[in-house]
């Protein structure tokens, strides 16, 4: 989808799991999507919400990938 987000993703609360999903698909190419469509979950969440917590883990390693490209 681009840097578009999946819409069914948008009509619910995030997951841990649409965390991981996401990062499966995680490559230098397509990091910098990868780490917007994360941030576009989490940034709603509060802070202590098992989802955010884990995006937040996550978005430093997807950063690494987009500087090196």
């Amino acid at each position: 989808m681009s840097e578009f987000e999946d819409p069914e993703r948008l009509d619910r609360e995030p997951t841990v799991e649409d965390i991981r999903e996401l990062m499966g698909a995680s490559t230098p190419h397509f990091a910098l999507q990868i780490r917007n469509r994360i941030h576009t979950l989490i940034e709603p969440l509060p802070e202590d919400h098992p989802a955010r917590i884990e995006g937040e883990r996550e978005l430093p390693s997807i950063q690494r990938p987009a500087d090196a490209s």
